[in-house]
């Protein structure tokens, strides 16, 4: 059957592309027939790109930024010297990040249960009567520029506002960033351990959901069903907003900062309208950030309890050393 595209610009509007390859996923199970296939068409996009690096080639960054960082910090030129705490977060956010899409590329026990998983998270936000993700997409499905306005925003905001808010906070609030940075790495961590066990998101399961970025050709997933798109659960497109807009509103100065609520509530609403995850998902995901940001605020208390303690040991060495003799 041929498709019709409705791109993003007036040269391409309503060009009819060629018949979509389908790809069989083995081994799914919807409705309890175990015998069932679903085929879903998908088409990489030919305008929206992957531009992500591998963790390959973030590993390869994060060595020559830790070695630009060693470098820096035995410069002979104080200026330089300088630049070694800013050296050295780049590293270790590339090391994260190369470390984050290893594990994208992993699964605990390949695709299977991924689609029962997910029928089971249908079933018991049916039970919390939450509101149907169907549902949702059916009212904006019909508006092709408001539907690829939330492909855009879900293939492009996740990274980029994560980068300028820790740019922000490096720069602006220097005291702040290691515990909002420590936070960030954990409960990544976190969702990157559950994200082992795979979960099909809503948009793979058929059943009258759509996957909107392939209708529009602005999928940033690869031909094939890999565990990368199978890690719907929790959301961390969702974990970062929420993450983002609590630092900035907690830290900001001003009436302005709260603008930044806008970013985690259009995430929710873009992941599920696009059909990437369902509420559950954003739900546990903001329940790890809070234990994450808790178990940080937990360790940053006990190291500093620790150093007290140490210190106070220190101290009355340090006056017995420097006690003149016979006084």
């Amino acid at each position: 059957p041929q498709i019709r595209h409705i791109a993003a610009n007036s040269d391409q509007l309503r060009r009819v592309i060629g018949p979509l390859p389908v790809r069989r996923c083995p081994g799914v199970n919807v409705t309890g027939n175990t015998d069932r296939r679903i085929a879903i068409p998908y088409r990489h996009s030919g305008r929206v790109h992957n531009i992500a690096l591998t963790w390959q080639q973030a590993a390869i960054l994060a060595a020559a930024l830790g070695m630009i960082a060693i470098g820096m910090r035995y410069a002979p030129v104080d200026r330089v010297r300088r630049l070694t705490p800013f050296a050295t977060e780049s590293f270790l956010i590339a090391a994260l990040y190369s470390v984050w899409q290893l594990a994208g590329e992993i699964s605990v026990t390949g695709t299977s249960g991924a689609f029962s998983r997910s029928a089971w998270i249908e079933r018991v936000e049916h039970n919390l009567h939450l509101p149907s993700e169907l549902s949702m997409q059916s009212h904006v499905i019909g508006h092709p520029a408001l539907v690829q306005a939330a492909n855009l925003y879900y293939a492009t905001m996740h990274f980029t506002a994560l980068f300028v808010f820790l740019i922000w906070l490096f720069v602006r609030h220097r005291d702040d960033y290691g515990p909002a940075r420590t936070t960030l790495a954990l409960t990544t961590l976190a969702c990157l351990l559950i994200q082992l066990i795979p979960v099909a998101p809503p948009r793979l399961l058929g059943g009258g959901f759509v996957d909107t970025a392939a209708r529009y050709g602005q999928s940033v997933y690869n031909l094939g069903l890999d565990a990368d798109e199978l890690s719907a659960m929790p959301s961390v497109h969702v974990v970062w907003a929420v993450l983002i807009a609590w630092y900035v509103v907690r830290i900001g100065r001003g009436q302005w900062r709260w603008l930044v609520v806008v970013h985690p509530v259009l995430t929710v609403l873009v992941v599920v309208v696009t059909a990437n995850h369902y509420w559950l998902d954003g739900i546990v995901g903001v329940v790890v950030l809070v234990a994450c940001a808790w178990l940080q605020y937990g360790l940053r208390r006990a190291a500093r309890v620790l150093r007290l303690r140490q210190l106070g040991r220190t101290l009355p060495q340090v006056r017995s050393a420097t006690q003149p003799v016979g006084s």
